[in-house]
């Protein structure tokens, strides 16, 4: 299994604004799913009919054998009364730490860890809440330079 944050909110709109949130702050949209009645995400995906068959079916396929029958029928029954959950897969402490802050930040009436002691040491997430510096990057064309290597690397140097 993967590591896993699993945040319960009572209100979809306020789900909906924390998963923009952690996709602005650096987490790829493919590890960041908002799960509910009203947009069943990846639960969709699941073979089961019902809804709450496939918000079970697929808490147990996120959650694994170990964490599933504690956490499972509880998140589905949540999702079915109208709440709605954001699953998170961190990648290193620095966006486990990060995603924790903002869910927390959001207004996440319950979180669940899963297998967070297994996670590949990557980082998508920033450090802080400061816009990233790539976003403030800024070229200005020359009529001798128009691209950004052509800048970092001028003709005739070596």
């Amino acid at each position: 299994m993967s590591a896993v944050l699993l945040a319960v909110f009572d209100d979809y709109a306020v789900a909906s604004q924390a998963r923009i949130e952690l996709v602005r702050d650096g987490f790829p949209t493919d590890r960041v799913d908002l799960t509910a009645s009203c947009e069943l995400g990846r639960a969709g995906l699941q073979p089961a009919r019902p809804a709450h068959e496939r918000f079970l079916t697929y808490f147990w396929s996120v959650l694994g054998p170990r964490d599933a029958p504690t956490h499972a029928e509880h998140l589905a029954q949540r999702l079915d009364t109208g709440a709605a959950a954001i699953t998170v897969h961190p990648r290193g402490t620095t966006e486990t730490t990060r995603a924790m802050q903002l869910l927390e930040r959001a207004g996440a009436a319950e979180l669940v860890q899963h297998d967070l002691d297994n996670q590949a040491l990557e980082r998508a997430a920033a450090d802080s809440d400061r816009i990233p510096w790539v976003r403030n990057l800024w070229i200005e064309t020359t009529p001798e330079t128009d691209c950004l290597y052509c800048r970092l690397f001028p003709p005739g140097r070596s």
